[in-house]
């Protein structure tokens, strides 16, 4: 039988070999790295707006229930390890959501993750976020700067490989609404970044 998986181009193949070469290093500033918060046989992860402060939330849907953690600061602000089975996994509903805990409760989130749903990959003042995958099947997370092709130029410079998903399952990873906050989930944690209130770009 004939091979029919298509080849890749010389151009396809020098960025593969660039993405493979390239290591995990800091996001850049004015990203801040806040938290990596072990949760096991996390599902899926959200982002909400405290009502009180402004801040972005982050909502994790996991095995063992629901958690809130603080955008800012990193904090678990909330918990609730016995969910109504009824909507304990977003799958339950159309929009993938859950219901809110602590601050946010009343309101409903929607879950990026397993189940399907997405984040946001932009942000209103040129940051980007690319899930790749040249070594199936471990993710890359890359931040890129400016817009434009973002993995020109040299690493480190315009794009930057912040996390590699090379020991649990990839679930999630994305802007909060507000583009202050950047988080990624894999089945086992949570690792979230933050440029804080007053960080924001002019023009955002």
């Amino acid at each position: 039988m004939a091979d029919t998986e298509p080849r890749l181009s010389p151009y396809q193949r020098a960025l593969r070999q660039k993405l493979l070469a390239a290591p995990v290093v800091p996001a850049p500033e004015p990203w801040q790295r806040i938290a990596y918060a072990p949760v096991g046989g996390l599902l899926g992860i959200g982002f909400a707006s405290h009502p009180a402060t402004g801040h972005d939330v982050v909502m994790v849907v996991s095995g063992d229930g629901h958690g809130l953690f603080d955008g800012v600061t990193g904090e678990k602000i909330a918990r609730d390890r016995d969910p109504d089975p009824e909507d304990g996994t977003p799958d339950a509903v159309p929009d993938l959501s859950c219901p809110g805990l602590g601050p946010v409760a009343g309101s409903r989130v929607r879950i990026a993750g397993l189940f399907g749903g997405g984040l946001h990959t932009t942000t209103g003042d040129g940051w980007a976020l690319d899930v790749v995958v040249p070594a199936w099947p471990h993710e890359r997370v890359l931040l890129s700067d400016g817009g434009g092709f973002q993995h020109s130029g040299p690493h480190g410079e315009r794009w930057w490989h912040i996390f590699h998903c090379d020991y649990s399952e990839f679930r999630a990873a994305g802007f909060s609404p507000s583009g202050r906050t950047l988080a990624v989930a894999t089945s086992s944690d949570l690792s979230l970044w933050t440029r804080g209130t007053d960080r924001i770009r002019a023009g955002s």
